[in-house]
């Protein structure tokens, strides 16, 4: 699947980026890459975490144009 699904949590503070992740994901069907923007600097550690507890695989992570970036897999 090529698609990306983007969750856009600039001008948000966590928790709310790493919610909207997870609502993304829950909705998503499996196999589906989500990609989240945040400009909070606590989704460096909070997405990470995130992905790790729940069973879900970042792909990606980087930092361009102050925002952060994470591309995070659902599972098949």
């Amino acid at each position: 699947m090529s698609d990306e699904v983007l969750v856009d949590a600039r001008g948000h503070h966590c928790p709310v980026p790493t919610l909207r992740l997870r609502k993304a994901l829950e909705q998503a069907p499996d196999g589906a890459r989500v990609r989240l923007l945040a400009d909070d600097p606590m989704a460096r550690i909070d997405v990470p975490h995130f992905a790790k507890q729940a069973g879900f695989e970042i792909l990606e992570s980087g930092e361009a144009a102050g925002a952060l970036s994470f591309l995070v897999v659902k599972p098949s």
